[in-house]
C-alpha cells in the first residue's frame, strides 16, 4: 500500500532537495577520484584487527567498520580489483602491502565516492572472484567487521566451456560488460521479515471515558469497561493482519483528556482514528450508530486549516535552507501550501468513504440504528487531518445491547467485521491518493 503521508513527506524533501542540488558538490565516478581525494573521516589507520593473508589459494581481505551496515561487492578485468561499496562509515583497512603483493592483493585506497557513500578500490594481481563476504565480529566480540576471501578465477577445464565463455563475452560485450562479476546476492528475506520493515498506516483507536470518568451506565453494564475490552480486542485483530499499526489513546483505566487523544492521533500522523463509545438513551433505543463531524463544524475547520497549512509549510530552518542556494521561497512556499490545502480537503472524502464502509460491514454483524450514519461536534473527531469518527456501539440503557456489549463472542463477530471495513476502505483509491 503506498499511502499518503509517507508520500507527502517524500515529496516535500524531494522538493526540497531539488533547490539545493546546485550547492551539491560532484561525485567522484571512477578510483582514480577516491584514491586522489579519500576523505578524512571515512579511513582510519590499521589495526590489529584488520589483516591482509594468504594461503596462497585463497586471500582473505578485513575491513573494520563502526557497525553493521549493507555493502555491494563486485570484482572488475582490465584492469583487475576489486570494489567495495558502503555507506558513509568510519572504516579500518588493513597495513599496505609495499613493493610485493600479499597473495592476490597488489594495494588497495578507501574513502568517500559520493554523498553520504564510501568504496573500497583493491588492486589484484590478475583476474578474481569474491568468493566469500560476510559482516562478522572481531576476535573480541566489540567490533564488526567485513570479511572478503578473494581467489583466483579457475581455468576453464576443455574447449567447449572455452567456447562458451568466449559466446558469453561476446554477448556482454555489447553491454559494456565484459569481465564483471554480478554483485553477491543479498540472502532472501522471508515475507514475514519483509513485512515487518515495511510502510504501514497508523490507526489510532480510542476507547472512550476511563479513570473516574464510568461514561454511561445501566443494565450492570459501564461504558468506560466495555469500550476498552472491544478496542483492545480490534487493536489485536488489526495488528495479527500485519497491514496496520495500530495505537490506542489509552490500554488501561485511566483518564485521557479529549484534546490530547485527537492530538495523540495528529501528532503520530494516523491514517485513521475511530473513536469507541457506548451510548444512552430511553430503553427502546437500540443498536450501533457511526458519527463523523457535522457539516457546519467541518466546513469551518477546513477553512482554518487551510489558512494554517498556507502559513506553516516551511519552517525557519528550512526557509534558511532555500534562501542559501537563492531558491524561489514564494514559489515553493505556494506548492508545498497546495500539498497541504489537498490533504485538508481530501479529509472530508475519505471520512466519508470509512463511514459507508463501517456502515456496510458492521451491519452485517450487529444491530445498527435506524439511519445509523450520524453527524455531530464531537470534540475528538474535530481533525481537518485525519479521517475521524465515533462509533457508538449499542445502547446500554437497552438490556439486548447492554448484554451484547459484555459479551465475548459479540465483541470477536464485530470488531472482525471493522477490520473488514477498515481493509475494504484502504483498497479505495481516495484512500491511496497522496496527502
Amino acid at each position: 500500500m503506498g499511502f499518503g503521508r509517507l508520500r507527502r513527506c517524500s515529496l516535500r524533501w524531494l522538493l526540497l532537495g531539488a533547490v539545493a542540488c546546485g550547492a551539491a558538490w560532484p561525485i567522484a565516478t571512477s578510483a582514480q577520484h577516491l584514491a586522489s581525494a579519500p576523505s578524512a573521516r571515512a579511513v582510519t589507520p590499521a589495526s590489529n584487527e584488520t589483516s591482509l593473508k594468504s594461503d596462497g589459494a585463497r586471500t582473505k581481505f578485513i575491513i573494520g567498520l563502526e557497525r553493521t551496515v549493507d555493502f555491494q561487492v563486485l570484482s572488475l578485468s582490465n584492469p583487475n580489483r576489486v570494489f567495495v561499496e558502503l555507506p558513509e562509515v568510519m572504516l579500518q583497512l588493513p597495513p599496505e602491502p609495499g613493493a610485493t603483493p600479499i597473495g592476490l592483493v597488489k594495494s588497495f585506497r578507501g574513502g568517500v565516492s559520493a554523498p553520504g557513500k564510501a568504496r573500497v578500490v583493491i588492486d589484484v594481481t590478475g583476474p578474481v572472484v569474491v568468493d566469500r563476504a560476510a559482516i562478522e565480529k572481531s576476535k573480541d566480540g566489540k567490533r564488526v567487521q567485513l570479511v572478503l576471501e578473494i581467489v583466483p578465477v579457475e581455468p576453464l577445464a576443455d574447449a567447449k566451456a572455452e567456447a562458451k565463455r568466449a559466446a558469453m563475452q561476446a554477448s556482454a560485450l555489447g553491454l559494456g560488460a565484459i569481465g564483471l562479476q554480478p554483485p553477491i546476492p543479498r540472502p532472501a528475506v522471508s515475507p514475514q521479515v519483509r513485512a515487518q520493515s515495511a510502510f504501514k498506516p497508523v490507526i489510532v483507536l480510542d476507547p472512550g471515558h476511563g479513570g473516574d470518568d464510568t461514561g454511561a451506565q445501566k443494565n450492570g453494564t459501564v461504558e468506560k469497561d466495555v469500550v476498552l475490552a472491544f478496542s483492545l480486542m480490534l487493536r489485536d485483530k488489526l495488528n495479527a493482519t500485519g497491514r496496520y499499526k495500530v495505537l490506542l489513546t489509552r490500554e488501561s483505566d485511566v483518564f485521557v483528556d479529549l484534546h490530547a487523544r485527537r492530538e495523540f492521533a495528529e501528532r503520530h500522523m494516523a491514517s485513521l482514528f475511530v473513536a469507541v463509545h457506548a451510548d444512552y438513551a430511553q430503553a427502546s433505543a437500540r443498536g450501533a450508530t457511526i458519527y463523523s463531524l457535522r457539516e457546519s463544524v467541518s466546513n469551518a475547520l477546513q477553512r482554518s486549516a487551510r489558512g494554517e497549512a498556507a502559513e506553516s509549510v516551511l519552517s525557519g530552518v528550512e526557509l534558511d535552507k532555500v534562501k542559501k542556494v537563492e531558491g524561489d521561497v514564494g514559489a515553493i512556499r505556494e506548492i508545498l501550501a497546495d500539498l497541504a490545502r489537498s490533504e485538508v480537503d481530501a479529509t472530508r472524502d475519505r471520512t466519508g468513504v470509512f463511514v459507508k464502509s463501517v456502515i456496510e460491514f458492521m451491519g452485517e454483524s450487529t444491530n445498527l440504528k435506524d439511519n445509523p450514519d450520524r453527524s455531530a461536534a464531537f470534540v475528538v473527531i474535530k481533525s481537518a487531518k485525519i479521517p475521524s469518527i465515533l462509533i457508538e456501539l449499542g445502547y446500554v440503557t437497552n438490556q439486548e445491547d447492554a448484554e451484547l456489549l459484555k459479551s465475548e463472542r459479540w465483541r470477536e463477530k464485530v470488531s472482525s467485521s471493522i477490520v473488514t471495513a477498515i481493509d475494504n476502505y484502504f483498497s479505495h483509491q481516495v484512500a491511496r491518493l497522496p496527502m
